[in-house]
């Protein structure tokens, strides 16, 4: 039987208030992914980590071997769960995510994390495009204020319409509260 599994993409330091590149919004974002965690850890249900690294010091952020670029505290990895470290937009591209979650026989996926317009759109669409069926809770995850030509977009527009992309073809979008209450 095809097992669930969580995964929390790049909710690392530099992301929260004093990092580098702070997103609106991550603290809350993030207190809805450790609610999420705790769950699949109760559950001893798989939890696989990504961690986005740059491969130059001189990045914007999560620059390699800095703080930065670690997973926040609120939801650091456990002796146990696997840590993806990726250098692109994609959580599967050139990575090992497609094995370990083949390896734990995961057919299931719960996504969290940031940002929703870049890592969390890619990964939800390329599992989807593999064959996962996807769950992507949007309130754990975060963006940022965005622009385009001319036209400023506020980080709840960029979050609201991410999500109505991913639920109109890729993935089940739900709140945190909805995904414990049913499971």
């Amino acid at each position: 039987m095809k097992q669930t599994a969580l995964l929390i993409v790049d909710l690392q330091n530099d992301y929260f208030p004093g990092g580098r590149w702070e997103l609106s919004n991550t603290e809350a974002a993030a207190a809805q992914a450790a609610a999420m965690l705790d769950h699949f850890r109760e559950q001893k249900l798989p939890v696989i980590h990504v961690r986005h690294e740059f491969p130059t010091q001189d990045a914007p952020f999560f620059a390699p071997d800095s703080e930065g670029a670690e997973i926040h505290p609120s939801v650091k990895n456990i002796q146990g769960e696997p840590v993806i470290v990726k250098h692109q937009i994609n959580s599967f591209k050139e990575t090992g995510l497609k094995e370990v979650l083949d390896e734990s026989n995961v057919g299931d996926l719960v996504i969290c994390g940031a940002m929703s317009h870049m890592c969390i759109d890619a990964v939800a669409r390329a599992a989807h495009d593999l064959g996962y069926n996807c769950t992507v809770i949007h309130d754990a995850c975060a963006t940022l204020d965005v622009a385009f030509e001319s036209v400023s977009v506020p980080a709840k527009q960029v979050h609201a319409a991410v999500m109505a992309a991913l639920d109109f073809a890729y993935a089940n979008v739900i709140s945190a509260t909805e995904f414990l209450s049913k499971n």
